[in-house]
């Protein structure tokens, strides 16, 4: 709300899904589906850009979209980049979602400056978690 999004691109980076093969097979939705999903780094397609404009109605046709299915067990990741309605540095970015994190957010939203890795996620109970060390501006 602070800053306004324009547009922007949702990459999703997801775990190993029990629909995915072990080995590679055929697959019916499309070929990369069908290769072995604890081997490889998988293309995906994803509805989670339209989701999220169905979940918050002002970003709705704002954000498209891609994933990437990954090996690993638990825990995934969203690189989100936008185009703001107004100015703002990595800072202020960072000191609003830490601000949220803190106040009407919490339990939901995280916020993290920690050297951390996706195995230090499995069990949070938060909904999402920023992680400042990873983010660029």
């Amino acid at each position: 709300d602070r800053f306004g999004i324009v547009g922007g691109l949702m990459t999703t980076v997801h775990s190993i899904t029990a629909t995915q093969k072990t080995v590679d097979g055929p697959s019916m939705k499309d070929w990369r589906g069908g290769r072995a999903a604890s081997f490889n780094i998988i293309p995906s397609s994803t509805g989670a850009a339209k989701a999220v404009g169905k979940v918050l109605p002002s970003l709705n046709g704002k954000l498209t979209g891609m994933a990437f299915r990954v090996p690993t067990v638990d825990v995934s990741v969203v690189d989100l980049t936008v185009r703001l309605e107004k100015a703002a540095s990595y800072e202020d970015i960072k000191a609003a979602i830490k601000n949220e994190s803190e106040t009407k957010m919490k339990g939901i939203l995280g916020y993290v400056d920690e050297d951390l890795v996706s195995t230090d996620f499995v069990g949070d109970s938060r909904s999402s978690i920023f992680d400042a060390k990873a983010g660029i501006a």
